[in-house]
């Protein structure tokens, strides 16, 4: 049934492969933001984990002494400039992702519609930060970068084909000279096939425990006999609510609703009285108006030579550690 897209698929791939061209031909200009920058970011069109993925090298280079910093599009947002993220930032002015990082690593986090104008702005305001790490981008070419890591969900590349015959934002794997291989793959289902940068597993599962508006945690087990209402605005909920079931949990009720959703007219059912249970990146968006929600964190099992791998490339590229 696609098929009858496929002249527009090929279209796509032109304007991909021209567009790269431009940039490699210094006819159009990347930007450095003068520290090492990592882009966390996919190929594919949907969400793929990138922002766990972003939290996690975050912390990690927190724990091994740098300062990272974090910039974003801040997707989903209502303002329009440029501007800093704080713990408290409202999720609606900053984006949800933004907000969730924020808050959660407790590192400086700055949003504009161009990656490189949020890194200055972090940079002016943060000036001890000495690594950036971009939480998508990977297509973003007017950001010039040091290492890119590629996140695949389960689907891998699907079909194989572009965007929107497939779900691929560009060829996989990229061609020669078309500015390089990314530098590690990431992935929740079996490696795609292509490409030489180095492919570490990753496994997604919900933490044991929920917390509340105030920091504080309450164990999955203790809300096992609790009837609840999960819901969910991110770009798989099924997967959520199946994991809750997963940790026993009795689901009475479940909403999806399309990610990014803002929850401005979402009106919480008065004649129910079940508990109210979400996502981290919901939860930031709820908790201003139902500081009872309960937010269940999502935590990733790297394999231990992703950071092997991602500290060689640093020193490799700027010859020290922080």
């Amino acid at each position: 049934m696609l098929w009858p897209l496929w002249p527009l698929s090929l279209l796509y791939g032109l304007l991909v492969a021209l567009r790269r061209g431009l940039y490699r031909a210094g006819i159009f200009t990347s930007v450095h933001p003068g520290v090492p920058t990592i882009v966390v970011g996919n190929v594919i069109a949907g969400g793929a984990g990138k922002t766990p993925v972003v939290m996690a090298v975050v912390q990690h280079l927190q724990a091994q002494g740098w300062h990272p910093g974090v910039i974003s599009r801040g997707y989903g947002r209502s303002t329009r400039d440029n501007r800093i993220v704080l713990p408290s930032s409202a999720p609606h002015t900053v984006g949800d992702e933004p907000a969730l990082i924020a808050r959660s690593c407790q590192v400086p986090v700055a949003v504009a519609a161009q990656r490189s104008a949020a890194a200055r702005l972090l940079r002016a305001t943060y000036p001890d930060t000495n690594v950036i790490v971009c939480d998508d981008g990977l297509q973003h070419l007017a950001l010039a970068r040091d290492i890119e890591i590629c996140v695949f969900n389960e689907h891998g590349i699907g079909n194989g084909f572009l965007l929107p015959v497939g779900p691929l934002r560009e060829a996989w794997p990229r061609a020669i000279g078309s500015g390089g291989d990314v530098d590690i793959v990431l992935h929740t289902g079996p490696a795609p096939d292509g490409g030489h940068a180095p492919r570490f597993a990753v496994q997604r599962q919900l933490a044991d425990f929920a917390v509340r508006a105030d920091g504080s945690r309450v164990a999955l087990a203790s809300l096992q006999d609790r009837p609840l209402f999960a819901l969910a605005a991110i770009a798989r909920p099924e997967d959520f609510f199946a994991q809750l079931q997963a940790q026993g949990l009795l689901l009475a009720e479940t909403l999806a609703l399309p990610d990014h959703f803002d929850f401005d007219s979402w009106k919480r059912p008065l004649h129910k009285g079940y508990s109210l249970i979400c996502t981290e990146k919901d939860a930031v968006k709820l908790w201003p108006q139902h500081p009872d929600v309960l937010a269940v964190p999502l935590q990733l099992q790297l394999e231990a030579g992703f950071f092997v791998t991602l500290d060689a490339l640093l020193c490799s590229q700027h010859g020290t550690a922080p």
